[in-house]
């Protein structure tokens, strides 16, 4: 009975045996490449290259878990859908914030699209700037920059930025409005020369041409340098005729606080010949409050501020050394609204 039963027990432990090892193997091969089960979180890249049909979707490569890693991470890296989505496509992207106030496009968005030409240029005197040396702060992409050298004839005039991007769009800035400028001139004085030939020979005709650009030395008049203008004290002697500082003075305030603005001032002052003009845009103290929370400095330095933008003035005048202030713009015309900021322009 003992021998009948020993081979049918051996047999029966060489099935279990050979059951097990396959199960052994099977879920060996699974936990290497396969679709996974428990505990296989390392997929096989050589065991997926070969088991996959061709053109799979990634959705079946590797585990399941991988999967979803990989689909996680394409969400996160700006992939459709993301928290609660179904698939439609929604995605909230994240605001972009301007801690320096080194907004793109700031123009764009400041000025009615009806106006062709930014509202303080028609504010600005022609003798403030014309064969004068100008210093234009925080000066964005440079059109204004460009706009008073345009219009007014400047001797020379620099836009400064802390922003590097917003520099090299204003240097792109002036060489297309130097490449526009330069067609349009030819085309109207193509256009004048045509209509009487019998007037000019083709040497004048070839001078007016020349000399009817009237901003071909534009690259010689304006350029444009990255800088963190209160970064420093050095270099501040008198050099400039005229500077201006256009709705700059909260971002300074905000980011380097009162000793900022007052180097701000000093360093204007300084660096302004006798005689010479500052023309300030200040924003008001209900603007600071919207851009508090920019960053943790902002926060940190406007519950610290303790001069106001309105005590600007008597600080400029009695502690920095100006002579005299004017008022010359309360309202501007075509500028959009919350840009409706007056311009002071301080003597020295």
């Amino acid at each position: 009975m003992a021998t009948s039963t020993e081979p049918g027990t051996k047999g029966e432990a060489n099935r279990k045996g050979t059951k097990g090892e396959a199960n052994r193997k099977r879920s060996s091969e699974q936990g290497e490449g396969g679709q996974g089960g428990a505990g296989s979180n390392i997929p096989s890249r050589s065991m997926a290259t070969s088991t996959e049909p061709e053109g799979a979707p990634p959705a079946a490569k590797g585990t399941r878990g991988e999967a979803n890693r990989k689909r996680s991470s394409e969400q996160g890296e700006g992939g459709q859908g993301g928290a609660g989505s179904s698939g439609g496509g929604w995605q909230k992207r994240k605001k972009e914030v301007f801690i320096y106030g080194n907004y793109k496009n700031y123009y764009g968005y400041r000025i009615d699209r009806n106006v062709g030409e930014d509202p303080r240029l028609e504010a600005f005197k022609k003798q403030w700037f014309e064969n004068k040396d100008c210093l234009d702060i925080g000066c964005n992409q440079g059109l204004v920059t460009i706009g008073l050298a345009m219009k007014f004839n400047c001797r020379s005039i620099l836009g400064v930025d802390i922003d590097s991007g917003l520099i090299e769009t204003a240097k792109w800035n002036l060489r297309r409005i130097m490449r526009q400028d330069k067609v349009a001139t030819k085309n109207v004085k193509a256009q004048e020369l045509s209509d009487s030939p019998s007037q000019s020979s083709p040497g004048e005709v070839a001078s007016e041409l020349s000399n009817g650009n009237r901003h071909q030395d534009l690259f010689k008049i304006v350029s444009f340098r990255r800088e963190n203008f209160v970064e420093s004290m050095d270099g501040c002697s008198e050099q400039y005729d005229t500077i201006l500082c256009l709705s700059v003075t909260k971002w300074i305030h905000l980011n380097w606080g009162d000793d900022g603005l007052v180097t701000l001032f000093v360093k204007i002052w300084r660096l302004l010949r006798p005689g010479g003009v500052f023309i300030m845009e200040p924003q008001p103290w209900s603007s600071y409050k919207n851009n508090r929370l920019v960053s943790e400095v902002a926060k940190e330095n406007f519950n610290t501020i303790c001069i106001y933008p309105e005590t600007f003035r008597e600080i400029l005048l009695d502690k920095i050394g100006f002579r005299s202030v004017e008022l010359i713009a309360d309202r501007l015309v075509g500028t959009v609204s919350g840009f409706n900021r007056p311009i002071e322009v301080y003597h020295k």
